[in-house]
Formats: C-alpha cells, sequence, structure tokens
C-alpha cells in the first residue's frame, strides 16, 4: 500500500521517464528466458480472453473496480510469461496481449486519478505494441496518452500524441481507432481554445466513425462507439462555449451509455449537458443534469465521474447562494465525502 500511494503522489509530466521505463522493459524483455513451459498460442488466447472480461468491468463499473484484481492477476500470470520461450509467432502475438492488459492497467489507474502511475503503465504498454509489429495498437496506446496529457493540462502534447496516433495508422485499418484519436485531437484543441481546428476535429472523427465496421475491429477497440464519442465531442464543444453542440452530443451520448447502463459514460455526458445549460444561464435545467450526473456516479468507482460533478460545481458558482446551487451542492457533499 505505501508503494501504491507513492506512484499515485508521482505527478504527470509530458514525455517524463520514457527513456528510463522503455529501457526497463527492453531488458525485461531481452533477460536469458527463465525455466518453465515454452508458451503457446493458447496461453496468449487466454490472456486474451481475460482482458475482454476485465475491460468490461472497466466501462460497466470504472477503473477502481477491477484494478487490483487485474494486477495481481497481470504480476502472477502475465507477466512472467514473458521471461520464458517462445516462437517468434507467438512472441509478437504475447507482447500484443501483454500490452492490451498493460494499457487497460494504465487507463484504469488514469480513471482513478493517479495519473503518474497510469503515465509509467502507458509508456510500457507502448514499447510492448512496438514489439508486437502492431500499429494499431500501438496508436490506441497513444490515444490513451493522449487523453491525459490533455485531461492533465497538457493539451499541445496531447494534440501531439494524437496526432502521432494517426501518422502510426497510415498503414493499417482501424477506423474505430482513427475515429477515436480525431475525437481526442478535437479534446486538445478544444483545450487550447481553437474552435476552428476543433469543429475539423469533430468532423473527421465523425466521418471515420461512419466507416466502422466492429466486426472486423479488435476486443480493444469495443468502447469506441456512440456513446464514448459523442461524449467527448461534447466536451470538446464545452470548452469552447458552444452550447448548442455540446449539448446535442451529450445527449446522443446519454442516449446510447443508458441503452448500455454505462453509468460512468453517463455521468460524464450529464455533466457536460448540465455545463451546456449553464452556459446558456439555464440553471434550473443545469441542476436536473446535475442531479442525473450525481445519480450515476454514485454507481462507479471512477475519479472522472467525481470531477465531472466538481466541474459542475464550479461552474455554478456564478450564480451564487441560489436554491438551486444550495441544493446541488448539497446533494454533491454526500459523493465527495466517500
Amino acid at each position: 500500500m505505501d508503494r501504491r500511494k507513492f506512484l499515485a503522489a508521482s505527478p504527470f509530466a509530458a514525455a517524463a521517464g520514457i527513456g528510463p521505463s522503455r529501457d526497463w522493459l527492453l531488458n525485461t524483455l531481452d533477460q536469458a528466458p527463465q525455466t518453465g513451459p515454452k508458451v503457446r498460442l493458447e496461453d496468449v488466447t487466454s490472456v486474451r480472453n481475460m482482458f475482454a472480461a476485465f475491460q468490461d468491468t472497466d466501462v460497466m463499473q470504472g477503473g477502481g473496480s477491477g484494478r487490483l484484481v487485474l494486477t495481481e492477476y497481470m504480476n502472477e500470470h502475465v507477466y512472467p510469461l514473458l521471461r520464458r520461450t517462445y516462437s517468434e509467432d507467438v512472441r509478437r502475438a504475447l507482447c500484443a496481449a501483454v500490452a492490451e492488459q498493460t494499457y487497460l492497467l494504465g487507463w484504469m489507474a488514469f480513471d482513478d486519478g493517479e495519473h503518474g502511475t497510469a503515465q509509467r503503465y502507458l509508456i510500457q504498454a507502448l514499447r510492448l505494441a512496438e514489439e508486437s509489429h502492431d500499429p494499431a495498437l500501438g496508436a490506441h496506446v497513444l490515444a490513451g496518452m493522449a487523453d491525459q496529457a490533455t485531461l492533465t493540462g497538457n493539451p499541445t502534447e496531447g494534440r501531439r500524441l494524437a496526432q502521432s496516433g494517426r501518422h502510426g495508422l497510415a498503414h493499417t485499418t482501424s477506423r474505430a481507432c482513427l475515429a477515436d484519436l480525431w475525437a481526442l485531437e478535437a479534446r486538445a484543441h478544444a483545450a487550447m481554445g481553437d474552435k476552428t481546428a476543433t469543429a475539423h476535429a469533430v468532423l473527421e472523427s465523425e466521418k471515420a466513425f461512419s466507416a466502422v465496421d466492429h466486426t472486423t475491429e479488435p476486443v480493444w477497440a469495443k468502447f469506441i462507439d456512440a456513446a464514448y464519442l459523442h461524449g467527448e465531442m461534447a466536451n470538446a464543444f464545452r470548452d469552447i462555449d458552444q452550447a448548442d453542440h455540446a449539448a446535442e452530443h451529450a445527449r446522443q451520448s446519454i442516449t446510447h451509455a443508458r441503452a448500455q447502463k454505462r453509468a460512468r459514460r453517463g455521468a460524464m455526458s450529464q455533466a457536460a449537458l448540465a455545463v451546456s445549460h449553464l452556459q446558456r444561464r439555464d440553471l434550473e435545467a443545469a441542476h436536473s443534469a446535475g442531479v442525473r450526473t450525481l445519480e450515476l456516479a454514485q454507481r462507479v468507482k471512477s475519479s472522472r465521474a467525481v470531477e465531472a460533478v466538481q466541474d459542475v460545481q464550479r461552474r455554478m458558482i456564478p450564480f451564487g447562494s441560489h436554491q438551486l446551487v444550495a441544493d446541488f451542492n448539497e446533494r454533491a457533499r454526500v459523493l465527495l465525502a466517500a
């Protein structure tokens, strides 16, 4: 627990530690193999099957829900496979499977608010994706790094990472990943106040998503759907004060998230909707959406959902001591205390 607290206290820093982390992982991969049975493709398939289960846990219950269980599973059953013997084909497949799981650990830490830990996992996932020779998977990891960079106040780095991911897709096909990268680039442009670039990136994301065939996409792209993308677009338009567009995308995200019973995504999109109402000075509608944000945020273990509630609180401050503001703050107090 002390080690976990130490890692959690380590701040996110753009490009920090990439060299040491990559060198450490490279040395691990290049060490002499340990004794044990040769790794088979069946072993890799088992790892991939577990990834699908853990990804569903994250999507439905939040990153704080299954993260410690996944950490134990990785340390006990997955990472040791890298130290055994295997054929070249199995090696690439294994590195891809471990990259997917390591990315998910980073994403869970990101959603749990532990950005220093998340960054280290994502850097290692990128190195593993490189070893697997899977450019789409590498682009997916860069998308996660871009999302984190923008969220933690480094939108210039977020834009650069998203663009790097798109360039990495030049010789492969994953329309879902491309749609994600454009959406995250829109978030970065919005955080920098560039309205024209934001709108362009949103249009490109919509264009890419319209061509997605989920039957051909990898399992890790399952979450890149209408609920997710419209939610990210709502946040982008929120950040450039285009309330009408933000509300439109937020409502679409909410509809899809409700159908899938995805409380975390629903909470964040309800918060975006609440903010769009505040930008139009409609406190009553904002309060209603804010209450729905609270109800959904209570169902998941996600610091991002809690931060969405706090964002609504901050944006209500200009309305002073209005009864609806006081009511929302009182309702939020219970969640934030927990």
